[in-house]
């Protein structure tokens, strides 16, 4: 890319600010069973996640023994009624299954946790929009009623929440263990390096500014087609020095 790129783009800053600015390293992610404690990152999220998980699969796990040994009829439509919800044989049964996929997730890491909480908040939401469709119909094969509607709503919004506590924001902070690693932006290796070359580049970027708007000396436009040439950016700068120095002789 040519200095003409610099067309219309003036800025106040100095040339050598360029050559001060260091390289943006990122912290790298901790790998499964390091101490987070030794790697930097904020150890709240994985907590809030790990915890979040034990308490709702514990709440679920106590529904789910209350139906299961309360005798309820497998496929009844019409349930007895535990912690003021509805329940029959298939319900518990399926309390008792997702209760042990919340412990088991928040037992194996909280990333685990993280993804499974997720998963499971949203089929509990739509969970509830689908047996609120089929209430007081023969199709109500999980005996639920509005408690459980309601019910199956909060538990599914929390699992989401809880989930994506730390996870999805488009700005995570650097100590989140969900920051992505930010690649090192690493400086061009033909910027100038001393004083001379600092200048041969102001100069340079006048005269092509100068050409383009058409009031370049006989000198400048001389020049500009000289480094046009050549392709690299050390490569103008080395004719244009090169200039400077057969004049000075």
């Amino acid at each position: 890319m040519t200095l003409l790129s610099h067309v219309g783009h003036h800025t106040t800053e100095h040339p050598l600010d360029v050559l001060r600015r260091p390289l943006r390293t990122a912290a790298p992610r901790p790998r499964s069973g390091v101490d987070v404690r030794d790697t930097g990152i904020d150890g709240r999220i994985f907590a809030v996640q790990r915890r979040g998980a034990v308490g709702v699969g514990l709440i679920l796990l106590v529904f789910g023994l209350l139906g299961a040994t309360g005798g309820v009829p497998f496929l009844s439509t019409h349930g007895e009624r535990y912690l003021g919800m509805s329940s029959n044989g298939l319900l518990s049964a399926l309390s008792l299954v997702v209760a042990a996929a919340l412990l088991a997730a928040a037992l194996r890491g909280p990333r685990l946790a993280s993804t499974v909480m997720i998963a499971l908040g949203v089929l509990f939401l739509l969970s509830a929009l689908v047996n609120m469709a089929v209430l007081r119909t023969a199709y109500n094969l999980l005996a639920f009623r509005m408690s459980n509607v309601v019910f199956s709503v909060v538990v599914g919004l929390l699992l989401v929440v809880l989930g994506a506590y730390g996870r999805t924001s488009g700005n995570l902070p650097a100590d989140s263990p969900y920051a992505h690693p930010r690649a090192a932006v690493a400086e061009p290796p033909d910027l100038p390096s001393t004083p001379e070359e600092i200048a041969a580049e102001a100069a340079m970027r006048e005269a092509e500014i100068a050409v383009v708007q058409h009031y370049a000396t006989e000198d400048q436009q001389r020049r500009v087609r000289a480094m046009a040439r050549v392709h690299t950016r050390d490569e103008r700068r080395r004719v244009w020095m090169q200039e400077d120095a057969s004049r000075s002789v």
